[in-house]
């Protein structure tokens, strides 16, 4: 399971340190694309094997359908991490998620995100006020184990 939250910088030539904790979930190779709010999704090969097929299993017909699976595999590329344990962030997605020094890179169980660390605090912020009340409405068991 891929989880945690850590503070990492972008270099001049868009490589980033995936957090050790994170690189034997993601193994050698991953697919980064465009994520939902402004963020990059990172996903381990047979996670976006599993993704892809459901994907395709919507009807082309539906407009929607069609507009989401554009916006999500026109963004995606499959990257690799280099002995120093980085990737290369292709500069498209770098400027989608706004990326440029520092970044925020968490943990979300099946997946990894990429946010920039500003984009990501006020997210969080407002997130957090909201966090009970979200909790309520699609959580339909007792997180106090």
């Amino acid at each position: 399971m891929l989880m945690g939250e850590y503070l990492h910088t972008v270099d001049s030539k868009g490589r980033l340190i995936i957090p050790a904790k994170f690189r034997e979930g993601l193994g050698e190779s991953f697919v980064v694309t465009k994520g939902l709010d402004n963020c990059l999704f990172v996903y381990p090969s047979d996670e976006w094997d599993g993704l892809e097929k459901k994907l395709k299993s919507l009807p082309f017909t539906n407009k929607d359908a069609r507009a989401f699976v554009r916006f999500f595999f026109s963004g995606a590329t499959e990257c690799d991490l280099d002995k120093q344990g980085r990737v290369v962030l292709p500069a498209t997605l770098r400027n989608y998620a706004k990326l440029e020094k520092e970044v925020v890179v968490i943990g979300v169980s099946s997946r990894v995100e990429i946010w920039s660390k500003d984009v990501w605090e006020q997210y969080s912020m407002e997130a957090e006020s909201d966090y009970e009340e979200i909790a309520e409405k699609i959580v339909d068991f007792d997180l106090n184990l």
